[in-house]
């Protein structure tokens, strides 16, 4: 008879990217930035998905249960399920979204909205981040729908929306997760399949993003010992803030254990002014930003000493460093203090896998098995539900087929012998768990 992993075989190539062709061909439908008016509509994806596996449905006479389910109109998560034979048991695949972070055309070598093949290089917005996962766990739907294999395990496989942008809340995996769609996952392995490089990825980051308000007065350049210079104040309390990040949140031993390529990390990257002539002191500013958080360290303690921070900084506006003779933040005769105010985001935890765990011994065997080594690391990316997930006793763990170099930047591509690897890791971890 034959074995598991002889019956699933390779990936289909031609089948493979002839779906990722049209998956990439709807990229430009599946941006997602709300605040520049960038609204995904995941369900040309899920249409695509359909497409193959319909035919293989229950509705069809196929094996395949399929579960479409909506939040907003045009916006679906698509839930997949291959039936094993004993009650409980399960692996999972989650996680593969069918949003993509923007790209301009104009700054690329090739076409982000269509799929280019040179080489072994399949090129186009989404190849790694993360269409080429969706086509990938279709195919393998596909071949174990048309194979019939006889599994105690049922393969269960979620694609979701909204995973690139939060501002929008309740579209997409926490919804899927408060309404009890992953409750029947934690009779096995949940592997999240939005990582890269190959590799066991065992531990992400949390992230916390914050705006930081600077409340000066506003007033004539020429006169400036009259304002309080809202961009001096926001420049020099967030570079306190920093400091004192720093020196409560530090390098953890564990980091160097599980490989992270940087510690916690607090900074800006946004800076708002509401605009003004160039002989205007400003009265307001926002500089934004994000934490990152290794999974050593609480969320919800960060938060709570970045907030007392601020709160120190306004009770002592005045030790505030200044810069120049007439720079301040206090104005007595007018009764006026400049002040700051932060506020915060919605905020993720990151995750540390369990290194003992049965479903990362699976994954570790299959990789070595497939690539002939192992190379675990961790990145402070950020990944939605997964602590949660995991703090609920699921048995967590990240991996992903793309190239980590291309990740949100331009001219994104993967590779497909990286994406036919992982197939073959997939077929193996399934193998491995029809052994137990």
């Amino acid at each position: 008879m034959d074995s598991i992993k002889q019956i699933l075989g390779e990936l289909n190539d031609d089948s493979f990217v002839s779906l990722l062709s049209k998956l990439i061909g709807e990229a430009k439908f599946v941006q997602n930035n709300p605040p520049e008016n960038l609204i995904p509509q995941e369900d040309k994806i899920v249409n695509h998905v359909l497409d193959v596996l319909n035919p293989f449905s229950t509705a069809n006479g196929g094996p395949l249960l399929i579960n479409h389910v909506s939040y907003a109109p045009g916006r679906g998560n698509l839930i997949v399920e291959y039936p094993g034979t004993v009650s409980g048991r399960v692996v999972s695949f989650v996680g593969s979204h069918m949003d993509v972070v923007p790209a301009d055309p104009d700054t690329w070598k090739f076409s982000p909205f269509s799929l280019s093949v040179e080489g072994d290089q399949l090129r186009g917005r989404g190849t790694t981040d993360c269409l080429g996962h969706v086509a990938l766990l279709t195919e393998l739907l596909k071949k174990l729908a048309e194979t019939k294999l006889k599994l105690k395990s049922s393969v269960v496989v979620v694609f979701i929306a909204s995973e690139e942008n939060n501002s929008i809340p309740g579209i997409g995996v926490e919804q899927l997760a408060k309404e009890g769609y992953f409750d029947a996952l934690k009779g096995g392995p949940l592997y999240w399949i939005d990582t890269a490089d190959s590799h066991p990825c065992i531990g992400t980051g949390g992230q916390i993003p914050w705006k930081l308000v600077a409340h000066g007065k506003l007033f004539h350049s020429g006169l400036a010992h009259q304002a309080i210079n809202a961009m001096e104040l926001a420049m020099e309390a967030l570079k306190v803030i920093q400091a004192r990040f720093y020196e409560d949140f530090p390098p953890h031993p564990k980091e160097q254990v599980y490989g992270f390529a940087t510690p916690s990390t607090m900074k800006p990257t946004q800076w708002i002014y509401p605009g003004g002539g160039l002989n205007q002191i400003p009265g307001e500013c926002t500089i934004s930003g994000d934490v990152r958080l290794t999974p050593f360290y609480n969320v919800k303690d960060v938060m709570t000493k970045l907030k007392g921070y601020v709160d120190y900084i306004n009770a002592n506006i005045e030790k505030l460093d200044t810069r120049g003779p007439v720079s301040k933040y206090v104005l007595p005769n007018e009764g006026i203090r400049g002040r700051i105010d932060i506020t915060f985001g919605e905020a993720m935890s990151g995750v540390a896998c369990d290194l003992d765990s049965r479903g990362y011994k699976l994954l570790h065997n299959a990789t070595k098995e497939v690539i002939g080594h192992v190379k675990p690391y961790s990145i402070t990316g950020s990944l939605p539900l997964i602590r949660e997930l995991q703090e609920e006793g699921f048995d967590v763990h990240t991996a992903g087929y793309g190239l980590l170099d291309t990740y949100h930047a331009q001219n994104e591509y993967c590779l497909l012998s990286d994406m036919g690897n992982g197939y073959k890791i997939f077929a193996s971890i399934i193998s491995q768990l029809e052994q137990d």
